[in-house]
């Protein structure tokens, strides 16, 4: 999307040309001591920028020590703690690059970053950094940024990202923004070269801040720094708490603040237990209550054994399943009847289940649609459970099977079902058709109306049906509705249906319908 110019008008290009002039005309004018205080602060900051050097080069050190002992438990953060100096040493060395070619700009090719004798230089900064062609500016911006980005991403602390985030920033104050500055401009346009140094200088310090942060992070992470904790305390984690006879205990043996370097010792019954990764199990043949006591051995940081007990209660239960119609202790044929499935101590995407006489479609976690065929019938469901590489039949389960009740007729009068009584003459006339359902609190299945009867009575008391061949009232049967007088009344009666059985029906019984 193009970037909409502001249009400056005559008078205010004139104040932006005098503002720049008077700019100009303060930056010729800086003061010696002013130049003397961007010296003294570069100073303390390449003090301060050598120190946290050291204590990188310190923390890296530690790496390379703890490579050589345990590079299995080393390998994935040396490698990182690598890789972040390599970022850092990249845009750090690029500052300094740039430092040394402003100070030679300034002073010749003999100039010194430590000693600058044009401090007072504006042009210098400004021919490295943003001339045409080779200027350096925007490369250093495009560092920055990218440098930033990969850091933020390896520091979880949220204070020290807004640190460090504000430490690498590069925004554009509005103001500057406004006058049509990118940072490279607005850093280095005109700006003294002692300034220029300092403030490449405080970017090299700000780097290997955030570097430190990283690296610090990266030591946490392997426990570099051998930190003991005060207490440890075994653990057994049973992969469930109650186990079907014949199937097996699985549990999880472990020492808190285990080193997965440093394998611990386990003893049941008074005898080691050799296990990869501290995992027991056992086949569980009876049922009952158990318990599952021992205790584990370890060295600390100090080479001494540690010794801690442990303790683990289960239970085996004998094999039962337990399963449901969701609706009721029947099913229905031709109808989607939802189904659960579940087997103490086995989870459901362990178990199968099959049905004799219908259709099973499994619907996840233990849910199930049944449609069962035959009217009168039994549907059987055999449950199997799958567990340790077994099969074990959990159960078999009978429902009968019936036919769909008939539903109740009405007419649709906005979101309600009216059943017959009193109407309102203007609703009456408003309604086209009407409906069959079933929906008494259990079932909620709609039927598909195929035609019906209505009855009227005229003066003499003669009954007048007229029959629909459809759902919908036929125009006569409107006409002969709209002739009533309040207090008239009609009746439905001879409704054929179908239901998701496919079965049609015809219902017993008239709707009555009395004009109010």
């Amino acid at each position: 999307m193009p970037i909409k110019k502001i249009r400056v008008s005559p008078r205010q290009k004139m104040i932006n040309l005098m503002y720049v002039v008077l700019m100009a005309m303060l930056a010729l004018n800086v003061s010696s001591d002013v130049l003397n205080g961007f010296s003294l602060v570069s100073q303390g900051l390449t003090r301060s920028t050598a120190n946290a050097s050291r204590t990188n080069e310190a923390i890296l050190e530690q790496f390379e020590a703890q490579m050589k002992t345990n590079p299995q438990k080393v390998k994935v953060w040396y490698d990182k703690a690598h890789f972040v100096q390599m970022m850092s040493d990249s845009i750090y060395d690029m500052a300094e690059d740039l430092k040394i070619r402003i100070v030679k700009e300034s002073d010749g090719k003999d100039g010194d970053v430590n000693n600058i004798r044009n401090r007072e230089d504006l042009e210098a900064s400004t021919q490295v950094m943003l001339a045409p062609g080779t200027g350096r500016g925007k490369q250093l911006y495009e560092a920055i940024i990218h440098y930033r980005e990969r850091i933020l991403r390896m520091v979880e602390d949220k204070g020290q990202k807004e640190i460090i985030a504000s430490n690498l920033s590069t925004d554009v104050p509005v103001k500057e923004r406004m006058m049509g500055k990118d940072w490279p401009e607005y850093m280095f346009e005109n700006m003294p070269t002692a300034a220029a140094v300092t403030l490449l200088t405080k970017l090299q310090s700000d780097v290997r801040y955030a570097e430190g942060e990283v690296l610090h992070n990266l030591v946490q992470n392997i426990d570099v720094k051998d930190i003991r904790v005060n207490q440890l305390n075994a653990y057994v984690i049973p992969q469930s708490q109650t186990v079907v006879q014949g199937g097996k205990f699985s549990a999880q043996i472990i020492m808190a603040a285990v080193d997965s370097t440093n394998k611990p010792t386990i003893f049941i019954g008074g005898k080691e237990y050799k296990s990869e990764n501290g995992l027991y199990e056992t086949i569980c043949s009876s049922t009952g209550d158990f318990t599952l006591s021992g205790y584990i051995e370890m060295l600390n940081g100090e080479g001494q054994r540690v010794k801690r007990d442990f303790e683990q209660k289960y239970s085996v239960v004998a094999p039962s399943a337990t399963m449901s119609a969701d609706i009721m202790n029947v099913l229905y044929a031709g109808y989607d009847n939802p189904m659960s499935v579940s087997v103490p101590g086995v989870a459901s995407s362990k178990l199968s289940v099959s049905m004799s006489g219908g259709q099973l479609t499994p619907k996840g976690d233990g849910h199930y649609i049944a449609r069962p065929t035959d009217v009168g019938g039994e549907a059987v469901f055999t449950v199997v459970a799958h567990n340790e590489g077994r099969s074990q039949e959990m159960g078999k389960f009978t429902f009968r099977v019936r036919k769909l009740p008939d539903p109740t007729a009405f007419i649709p009068v906005g979101d309600d079902h009216f059943l017959g009584g009193r109407l309102p003459k203007q609703v009456l006339m408003h309604t086209d058709r009407i409906g069959a359902a079933i929906d008494d609190g259990l079932l909620n299945i709609p039927f598909t109306v195929h035609g019906f009867e209505t009855v009227f009575y005229d003066n003499m008391g003669n009954a007048v049906p007229e029959v629909s061949q459809s759902s919908a009232f036929t125009d006569r049967q409107k006409n002969m509705m709209r002739s009533l007088s309040r207090g008239k009344r009609f009746y439905i009666t001879r409704i054929r249906a179908t239901g998701p059985d496919g079965i049609e029906r015809t219902l017993n019984g008239a709707m009555e319908v009395i004009v109010n």
